[in-house]
């Protein structure tokens, strides 16, 4: 794993830019960016970062931008990536930033489509687990529980398993991160950026307006998540996989801490324990944290030590 005076001291994410304060997002752009270097250019859909970039003609992004429709980030990307090909341009990192939003629902026939057609780029999806940029709506990664402005009582359903629908599209290399393990977010990056083919990041993005907790907790929360088992950090290459170090050691159950304790401190939860406990629902998520790597484990198979 890179160590910290592996990192490059450039920025690409500069003053100015219209982030919250706590972003996930930002954080985590800002590692990417490091490992990905000078050669990318962003394909942006509606969503949180087409804001935090700044308005024309400025931009807090020391890279190339291109904005699109909220549906058509992976089909746009794959019009760049065509159009430097015909340049002769095969070195530069084409690379779609998009959120939950753009991903999960509305995107997600056009990103179907980009991999199928084994294009050339990288696909991130940052989650902060809702549509942020236009109210903090439910999305179809909002967790149950999880309280927005269309779910006042909590949602009622899980979370789509993105990654395993990803999955099924056999991209050249699939992988999960979280802005509060910068290390392991920039190794990976860095490896897909040297991968010719369709690729695919999911990122965890805590968001502190959407969320409600305080903006200095964002790393704290992250890590949570992973400590929970709610967050599995993992990658993948071909046929093989591997559980990334952060999260190794909670592939054991009993090593992981409550769900309780992730939820808890994040106010859009507070409908499951408010004005009572919802002991119920409360089973019904922790159970949904062990399916979740059960059903990790029945797609991918037992994975390596190392790849």
């Amino acid at each position: 794993m890179v160590s910290i005076k592996d990192i490059p001291r450039e920025e690409f994410i500069l003053p100015g830019n219209a982030a919250c304060a706590g972003c996930g997002d930002t954080l985590a752009l800002r590692h990417a960016l490091k490992a990905l270097g000078k050669k990318t250019i962003l394909v942006i859909p509606a969503c949180c970062t087409s804001v935090i970039q700044a308005l024309f003609p400025y931009s807090g992004f020391n890279v190339p931008i291109y904005n699109t429709a909220f549906a058509s980030a992976a089909a746009a990307a794959s019009g760049v990536v065509a159009g430097l090909e015909a340049q002769g341009k095969t070195d530069t990192n084409v690379v779609v930033w998009a959120g939950d939003g753009g991903t999960f629902d509305i995107g997600i026939q056009a990103l179907s489509g980009a991999i199928e057609r084994g294009t050339n780029f990288l696909y991130v999806c940052y989650n902060n687990n809702v549509y942020s940029n236009t109210g903090v709506q439910r999305s179809g990664a909002t967790p149950m529980g999880a309280k927005t402005t269309t779910t006042w009582t909590g949602k009622q359903e899980h979370e789509k398993l993105f990654d395993l629908i990803v999955a099924a599209h056999r991209p050249v290399y699939q992988a999960t991160a979280n802005p509060s393990y910068p290390f392991d977010l920039y190794d990976k990056f860095k490896r897909a950026s040297q991968i010719k083919g369709p690729k695919v990041i999911h990122i965890l993005s805590p968001c502190p307006p959407a969320w409600q907790y305080p903006v200095q907790d964002t790393v704290k929360i992250g890590k949570l998540a992973v400590e929970t088992g709610d967050w599995i950090l993992w990658e993948r290459i071909g046929e093989k996989w591997t559980i990334s170090r952060p999260s190794r050691k909670y592939r054991d159950p009993a090593k992981r801490k409550p769900i309780e304790e992730y939820l808890k401190p994040q106010g859009r939860f507070a409908p499951l324990f408010r004005p009572k406990r919802d002991e119920e629902k409360l089973k019904e998520i922790q159970e949904w944290v062990n399916k979740k790597w059960e059903l990790l484990f029945q797609a991918f198979g037992e994975p390596v030590d190392k790849l």
